[in-house]
């Protein structure tokens, strides 16, 4: 059985005050790149803590990658208060900074869930990165009227049973993109993809192997 990876709790300076984190990495073997989590909306109990987060915090050091889970402002320790989703896009791409900064030169990918997935979209579109991760994204109320697109791998992961972020919603979003990305749809699985984590980490680890193995 694999080693827990390495883990460290620190505080990273955001935009409105320190943002609570925790960066993860393999205990064995060198780090191959890096990763840059968000967590689902936090007035509705999201954390980095979350599960699905966690997953795709596990997916990402299991190959390799040092993952970073933060919290947004307001939420837990982190300071500040929550702001509809523009705030939020500037804590990211603090927490993106700080990573770059922390690890320069390796691959960047950024993973998100819900709301965490839709502010994710519009940090890599801000931000160059290497790869993307969007798990049941949010976008309708989050990410839509975007003026780009992120110009990476991208893959979305969607419950055909959400219950909370509609399958039907995020086709039809995905449908104005071109070329958008890949679309991975899980039967029977709801929102928060109870029962089917490891199929979901399964599904990542497939997707950013792949990627990685594509010549530049």
């Amino acid at each position: 059985m694999a080693k827990a990876p390495n883990s460290e709790r620190q505080f990273i300076d955001g935009p409105a005050g320190r943002l609570e984190s925790v960066l993860e990495w393999p205990a064995e073997g060198e780090i191959s790149g890096t990763v840059v989590v968000c967590h689902p909306h936090p007035q509705h109990g999201g954390t980095m803590h979350n599960k699905v987060a966690h997953t795709l915090a596990r997916s990402f050091t299991q190959m390799g990658f040092a993952a970073l889970r933060f919290n947004f402002r307001g939420t837990e320790q982190s300071e500040g208060h929550f702001d509809e989703g523009v705030g939020e896009l500037d804590d990211a791409l603090a927490a993106i900074d700080w990573l770059v900064a922390r690890l320069p030169g390796y691959p960047l990918w950024l993973a998100g869930f819900s709301f965490g997935a839709a502010i994710a979209v519009r940090a890599a579109v801000a931000r160059e990165v290497d790869g993307l991760i969007s798990v049941a994204p949010a976008v309708s109320r989050f990410a839509s009227g975007l003026d780009a697109q992120p110009q990476c791998p991208w893959l979305v992961l969607q419950g055909d049973e959400d219950e909370l972020v509609g399958v039907d919603e995020t086709v039809d979003w995905l449908n104005t993109l071109e070329p958008g990305p890949g679309l991975q749809i899980f039967s029977g699985a709801e929102h928060f993809f109870h029962g089917r984590l490891i199929d979901l980490r399964k599904a990542v680890v497939a997707f950013v192997e792949e990627a990685r193995d594509e010549p530049a």
